[in-house]
């Protein structure tokens, strides 16, 4: 029997926001590698192995020329490619002196890598945030560090059920959720997990837009797609209204592999209005708030408390609501298996 690896790799993944990767050279672990992201000088892009090949040395600690990096220990020098375009102590480059380098997209302030086969990149679209870009206006961002398996962040992220008991101090108290209907429905190479609660007070969202006494019809919809790029539209309009004229935030919620028991946890919402200091603070706060102080400590704890084990091996009950993380590992699952049979 072929051995599946620890990561699906023939897929895109988040390896920053647009914002984080600059002149300067970004050192992020990723899929359990140490990769450098930074910007030719014409701003495009590139993200290669921060590893020396000569004595392993983080060339993110050397010096750039232009669009290369010079090496910190022994003064090996790369271009943006990968490719060591000079030898300090001869004329001849040495065999194998190559970095790995990634495909490389960047759209809607996100940059995306491919760790997996280059060929299979083209033609491969990368996960739609567009949502997330309004009027031109980048989005409120962040990223957490997390200490548990990415898989853990989805099976949160695809059962919202949990903000009842989770998120008291944020977005919860009323019981909303219990009053509404949840469905999971796949569609193409997407899980939707989506609730929909019609005749509630208006949620904490529109507070400011509508009164808190206002019935309304709320929704949240999240949509996944391999291996954790969700999208979650959280919604509401008045009773029985058009949901297009409704106030509505556009989230992202992108995990990427540090390594198998950690990950990196990238989020963004978006506004209602134009962007000002004052209320650009105070949304980062909340979200901040919400997902660091109540989100990652029960992940981390849930995740800490399996011993090590294999989350099948603990034989998790199911509750219904809980179908979209099941069915996203399942199909995390299907493709690992099938790269491995490549």
């Amino acid at each position: 029997m072929t051995e599946t690896k620890p990561f699906l790799e023939n897929a895109w993944y988040m390896a920053a926001w647009s914002h984080e990767v600059g002149e300067d050279m970004l050192r992020r672990r990723l899929l359990g590698e140490p990769i450098l992201l930074m910007r030719r000088q014409d701003g495009t892009a590139v993200a290669l192995v921060d590893r020396c090949p000569h004595r392993y040395a983080p060339l993110s600690k050397g010096e750039r020329e232009g669009d290369t990096i010079v090496c910190p220990y022994h003064g090996l020098t790369f271009d943006a490619a990968g490719q060591c375009v000079r030898n300090p102590f001869s004329e001849k480059i040495p065999a194998g002196a190559q970095l790995r380098s990634f495909p490389v997209v960047e759209r809607d302030h996100i940059v995306w890598f491919w760790p997996g086969d280059p060929a299979r990149a083209e033609g491969t679209p990368v996960p739609d945030f567009s949502a997330i870009v309004i009027d031109g206006h980048a989005p409120i961002t962040g990223v957490m560090p997390m200490a548990a398996n990415y898989e853990y962040g989805t099976d949160n992220l695809m059962d919202l059920s949990h903000i009842e008991f989770v998120h008291k101090g944020t977005f919860a108290g009323r019981g909303v959720i219990f009053a509404g209907t949840h469905e999971v429905k796949a569609q193409g190479d997407q899980l939707h997990s989506n609730w929909w609660m019609p005749a509630i007070p208006a949620p904490a969202h529109t507070f400011g837009i509508y009164d808190p006494a206002m019935i309304t019809d709320h929704w949240l919809d999240m949509r996944w797609q391999a291996p954790a790029s969700m999208y979650l539209q959280v919604g509401a309009c008045p009773q029985g209204g058009e949901r297009a004229e409704g106030v509505i935030a556009h989230q992202a919620h992108i995990l990427t592999p540090e390594t198998q028991g950690s990950s990196h946890y990238f989020w963004a919402t978006t506004r209602q209005g134009p962007p000002s200091p004052e209320g650009d603070a105070m949304l980062a706060g909340l979200m901040g708030a919400a997902f660091g102080e109540e989100d990652k400590p029960i992940i981390e704890a849930a995740y800490a408390n399996t011993d090590g084990a294999d989350f099948w091996e603990r034989k998790p009950l199911s509750l219904g609501i809980d179908t979209g993380g099941t069915r996203a590992r399942r199909i995390i699952e299907k493709r690992k298996k099938e790269e491995a049979a490549l």
